[in-house]
């Protein structure tokens, strides 16, 4: 899958995220020599278990609807702690706020370059546009 593919795909990930309200959304693309099992991690927080399970259903509906994926493993959603979504390419994280604080996923990948929100807004139109193009 090339590179472009994923964009487009992680950029629907957080258009979901974004259409659920979920907050402090951050993209981290991890380095090759990391020891990273994925490209991308997607992490955003909830509120409350129902919005951090909203989110998470959000993000596998659209994937499947807009992209034809199904989510290759996830964990989490009955607790709604943290939801962890996983594309292969990319992984969702869903956390709730405390568990966001515990974690501290961010942190722990420090080594991953921080991806600003602009360079996916990009992607994203491209997304719609083919969507609503095609409908």
């Amino acid at each position: 899958m090339s590179k472009n593919d994923v964009k487009h795909q992680v950029a629907e990930a957080i258009n979901a995220c974004v259409d659920k309200k979920a907050e402090e959304i951050t993209i981290l693309e991890l380095e090759k020599g990391s020891g990273a099992f994925t490209d991308y991690f997607v992490v955003c927080s909830g509120t409350n278990p129902r919005q951090v399970q909203a989110i998470a259903d959000e993000v596998e509906t659209r994937l499947e609807k807009t992209q034809g994926m199904r989510v290759n493993h996830m964990e989490g959603y009955k607790q709604a702690e943290w939801v962890l979504l996983d594309y292969v390419d990319f992984v969702v994280h869903v956390f709730s706020e405390k568990a966001r604080k515990f974690y501290e996923l961010e942190r722990l990948w420090k080594s991953a370059k921080r991806v600003e929100g602009s360079e996916w807004k990009a992607t994203s139109k491209t997304t719609r546009t083919r969507k609503k193009k095609s409908a």
